[in-house]
């Protein structure tokens, strides 16, 4: 077995309200990461993370499973937490243990109970928590809803750093605000996609919020916001530094 330095282990959770899909999303992370030579999933009963006869049954998540995948040599293990009340205890006692969390939201459903009380959870225990809004290609989902419907939660200040290709149907990727690159998935389900220009559709709506993206993350430090009052920029790792202080708070 191949060891790994304490600086190159993380720990983290997917926490969600259930169905959100954090189960699926740990199943892609498996699969693109070469971890996993086929792509679990829940629907099909194949998943690799919820293999407890009961779990495949009812195609919900009742324990917390751990694995782990390799990413830019760091060893990232990664616990599947339950998402249903009844279980959610499970969650708790999990979160205690890891270093941060993946809070997976519906752009279809937004905020749903179970949301709230797991993102109390990382409040309780004090460890830094992310959201990745999920399910972009269904039917009725709806990004800015979503972020709206997030804002309302108290605790929590979302910053989006990421922006959409399309949706529905026609969703194809995203644009990452810090590099203005487009990722477009390829067809089919390898996961796989290339890397292109931003999309002339989206590119306003890239530059707003990547302006509003780098005046938040300037708010994080003396440093940061001194730096930008006088020159009204910041370098990518300052901006990267800047989401990793926002991100502990």
């Amino acid at each position: 077995m191949k060891e790994y330095q304490p600086d190159k282990i993380r720990s983290i959770g997917f926490i969600s309200h259930s169905g959100d899909g954090k189960t699926s999303l740990g199943e892609a992370i498996l699969f693109d990461t070469k971890s996993v030579n086929r792509l679990g999933k829940v629907d099909e009963e194949t998943s690799n993370l919820d293999h407890d006869p009961e779990e495949i049954s009812r195609r919900i998540t009742i324990n917390a499973t751990p694995t782990f995948c390799e990413w830019n040599k760091h060893k990232i293990n990664i616990i599947d937490t339950p998402g249903d009340v009844n279980f959610i205890i499970d969650t708790k006692g999990a979160l205690r243990v890891l270093d941060g969390a993946v809070l997976v939201m519906s752009a279809v459903d937004g905020v749903k109970v179970q949301t709230e009380t797991v993102w109390g959870f990382t409040r309780d225990f004090q460890i830094p928590c992310i959201v990745f809004i999920n399910k972009m290609d269904r039917e009725r989902a709806d990004l800015f809803r979503t972020l709206d419907d997030i804002k309302k939660v108290e605790g929590m200040h979302p910053l989006l750093l990421q922006i959409p290709i399309g949706t529905e149907h026609e969703f194809k990727g995203m644009v990452d605000l810090l590099t203005r690159k487009a990722y477009i998935y390829k067809e089919g389900e390898t996961g796989e996609f290339q890397i292109a220009e931003c999309p002339d559709d989206v590119k306003d709506t890239v530059e707003t919020y990547r302006n509003e993206m780098i005046e938040t993350i300037a708010e994080t430090s003396d440093a940061l916001v001194e730096k930008y009052l006088e020159e009204g920029a910041l370098s990518d790792e300052e901006i990267l530094s800047g989401l990793k202080e926002g991100a502990q708070r």
